[in-house]
Order: C-alpha cells, then sequence, then structure tokens
C-alpha cells in the first residue's frame, strides 16, 4: 500500500466551500500519487473556527466550540471522499464536545462507509491549563482492509503503554501538532519508538505554519514521517521517508505488509514478542553503593 502523510498549514476561511474546496484538493492530490491511506494532522480541524469569525477563532474556549460545532460537516465531506477515491482517511483532529468538557478527536473513514473515532488519552500541559481540553474514550483498534490500524495523537506516542495496548496493530498512527523542533522530535522519537517496540509502522502528521488568529495554533513546526522498526526488510534508520520541516505537502512511503509480518515472526530482534520478558524484572532496583 502507498500511504501519505501530510504536512498541513491552517487557513483563515470564508465559507464551507473554501473549506471542502481544500480538503478535495488535498485529497486528490494523495490519490493522484496512489496513496491508499491518507494522514492529517493533530489539531487541523483548528481552522473550521474561522468560519464563525476572527473574534471566536481568537478565543480558546469559543473556538472549542466553534469547531465542535461544525465536525458533523467536515465529517460528511470525509466520508464521501473516502467513498468517491476508494481511499481511508484519519482526518485532521479537532475539539468534540461532550458531556463534561471537549475531547481532542480524530476520526477515521473508511471507503465502504466505516468511520471510527479515536481521542486523545493524555493531555499536555497547554490542553489541561488554560485549554482545558480532557483525555476521552479508550484505545481503539479499527481492523480495515489495510491491516489492524491504531491512532496515538501526538503527546500520547510518547508513552510505551499505550503503544503497547496498540501490538495487534500493523500500523499506527501519529496526527501531531507541535509548536517548536523540540515538540517534533518528541513525538517523532515516541513514533520511531513505537515502531521499534511493535514491529509495525507508525505515520506521522504534521501542521505546519503560521496561524495568528489562534493562541492554540499560531505556530506549528513539523514535517510528515513514516517509520518503521530498523531491521529486516526496513531501512537501516528506519525512516521509511520523511518531509521538509515547515514545508506543506504530502509524504508518501510504500508499504508491504508481508515485510511487518516477516521481520515480528523472524526479525534479527523480537522486540514485540520480547516485550512479555519485562514483568517481574522492572521493580524496584537493587541500590548498590560504590565507593
Amino acid at each position: 500500500m502507498k500511504i501519505a502523510a501530510a504536512a498541513y498549514p491552517l487557513d483563515f476561511l470564508t465559507s464551507e466551500a473554501q473549506y471542502e474546496d481544500k480538503i478535495s484538493t488535498w485529497v486528490a492530490e494523495a490519490v493522484a500519487q496512489s496513496a491508499q491511506l491518507l494522514v492529517f494532522p493533530e489539531y487541523g480541524a483548528m481552522e473550521l473556527a474561522t468560519l464563525a469569525g476572527k473574534e471566536v477563532a481568537g478565543d480558546l474556549e469559543a473556538s472549542l466550540f466553534a469547531v465542535s460545532d461544525r465536525l458533523a460537516h467536515a465529517d460528511a465531506l470525509h466520508a464521501k471522499l473516502a467513498a468517491e477515491h476508494d481511499v481511508h482517511i484519519l482526518a485532521a483532529s479537532g475539539p468534540a464536545a461532550t458531556p463534561t468538557r471537549p475531547v481532542n478527536r480524530a476520526r477515521f473513514f473508511a471507503p465502504g462507509g466505516g468511520i471510527g473515532v479515536q481521542d486523545k488519552q493524555i493531555m499536555t500541559r497547554f490542553e489541561r491549563d488554560p485549554w482545558n481540553v480532557t483525555g476521552g474514550g479508550p484505545l481503539q483498534i479499527f481492523d480495515t482492509a489495510l491491516g489492524k490500524i491504531g491512532v496515538l495523537i501526538c503527546y500520547d506516542c510518547e508513552f510505551p503503554l499505550l503503544g503497547r495496548a496498540l501490538a495487534e496493530c500493523d500500523l499506527i498512527l501519529v496526527p501531531s501538532c507541535t509548536e517548536a523542533l523540540t515538540g517534533y522530535w518528541r513525538v517523532r522519537i515516541g513514533a520511531m519508538a513505537r515502531a521499534l517496540e511493535n514491529q509495525c509502522v507508525t505515520v506521522m502528521s504534521s501542521l505546519v505554519g503560521e496561524a495568528p488568529w489562534s493562541d492554540a495554533v499560531d505556530t506549528t513546526t513539523g514535517a510528515g514521517g513514516i517509520f518503521g522498526p530498523p531491521d529486516t526488510g526496513f531501512p537501516a534508520n528506519g525512516v521509511l521517508a520523511v518531509g521538509e520541516i515547515g514545508h506543506p505537502g504530502w509524504t508518501y512511503a510504500d508499504v508491504e505488509p508481508e515485510k511487518i509480518a516477516h521481520v515480528r515472526a523472524d526479525g534479527v530482534v523480537l522486540n514485540r514478542t520480547h516485550w512479555l520478558e519485562q514483568p517481574g524484572r522492572d521493580g524496584a532496583p537493587q541500590k548498590v553503593p560504590l565507593r
């Protein structure tokens, strides 16, 4: 399969038609390159807040609900495009209202009409305070025609136990939103570590550029990337493809599911299998005085 990871810039939108044209163009570009799985980034849906005007888009609290109110329309568009082009699409995540507080939700669209959702699990400091976005529903494993797919939204990929919960997955998608290069590298290192531990492929997408109308996503830095275990059948550094930092567009890589199965069964190392040898060895270490 061919995978497309987005480095996606936000726009100040003046109409729903402009948004529809933008997403349709991005999808068509990836489809023209024969991509079968398209991955948009974390908080890419924040541009929907601009449809409520600059004042709302610039208000941390109001923007959450302005986006949430428009997710149904965005979802209908992505479902339509997935069916028309016979592709799987992870839409850019955004705040979704719940009876308590908004969660950060990614929505996954299959060409046959199936729709799954994945909420972010662990909030960053900014999401906790001042934004007050909360952790959502449990981790999901989507059983698709492309294989078993999971989603770890940005910060979530930096936590090994969340990655381990998705050990059945052939692919783990990592939509991200990071302000600086330090954040980009934290998420990228997390994505690469999860590919190593689970002997799978991880797909990182990023927001890029400036959005001065929002304090939440005003400056973002990143690139698309597709990573695998540095082992049999994969590049020595584990990097199948990586985009140019800050450059909008798609990054593509061809992924062979058979190689994932092979490295899990007969890699030079078997991290995924040997994970189970850790319990019992991970207790409090002995303290040994040395003088």
